[in-house]
């Protein structure tokens, strides 16, 4: 499966266990290495950068990117072999 095909059914997911959410697809060409989505629920959000496998490669900044914006809320890497562990920790997070 493609990234962009992942991305999309991800998308429809986040929609089905949080309808009231938001989700923005962020421009890649404004800051280099942001991740792919920002979902904003209630007075939380997240970021997931996602990834066609696990062994998908990373692009400069990536790690960086995520790594900074999970210790100001949420971020993780996001592909098929770990998306039902991200999207548990995910609900944690804004369902406590």
């Amino acid at each position: 499966m493609s990234e962009s095909i992942f991305q999309g059914k991800l998308i429809q997911e986040l929609k089905r266990i949080f309808p009231e959410c938001l989700i923005v697809k962020n421009d890649p060409n404004h800051i280099q290495g942001i991740p792919d989505l920002l979902v904003l629920y209630n007075n939380k959000w997240a970021s997931l950068e996602c990834k066609k496998s696990s062994k998908a490669k990373t692009q400069p900044n990536q790690k960086y990117y995520v790594d900074r914006m999970n210790k100001m809320s949420f971020s993780r890497f996001i592909f098929p072999e770990n998306k039902e562990e991200v999207l548990n920790e995910l609900q944690q997070t804004f369902i406590p």
